[in-house]
């Protein structure tokens, strides 16, 4: 089984960047498909990006589009979300879900993940 640790949020102001990181730990990267996903108060759990296990297939969601990029480096075991444009609704706890899949795709709904982070909180202010 995979262990998933993300680092990297914190504070940042409107317009700013951050990139988040994401070590995996426990088996074999590349076996997995990895997602961003995240979760204001009182919200319900929001898929950000998703990457296949090489990376050759990515996708975002809308709020994401044009402003975040997945990448992983399987070679050193760590994803990461690099955002930019940063928006005060951007702010979250910012989660790293993997599940173990050998296809070309990405996964959109977090009822898909069966391994998790414990979230890294990003906060943006106006």
């Amino acid at each position: 089984q995979v262990q998933l640790v993300e680092s990297g949020g914190g504070l940042a102001q409107a317009g700013g960047s951050l990139r988040l990181s994401c070590a995996a730990s426990g088996d074999s990267f590349s076996r997995y498909a990895l997602g961003w996903l995240r979760q204001a108060p009182g919200k319900e759990r929001e898929f950000v990006a998703g990457s296949s296990w090489s990376g050759g297939s990515t996708g975002y969601g809308d709020s994401a589009k044009g402003r975040f990029t997945i990448s992983r480096d399987n070679a050193k075991n760590t994803a990461y979300l690099q955002m930019n444009g940063l928006k005060p609704e951007d702010t979250a706890v910012y989660y790293c879900a993997a599940i173990r899949a050998g296809g070309r795709g990405y996964y959109s709904s977090s009822a898909a993940y069966n391994f998790w982070g414990q979230g890294t909180q990003v906060t943006v202010s106006s």
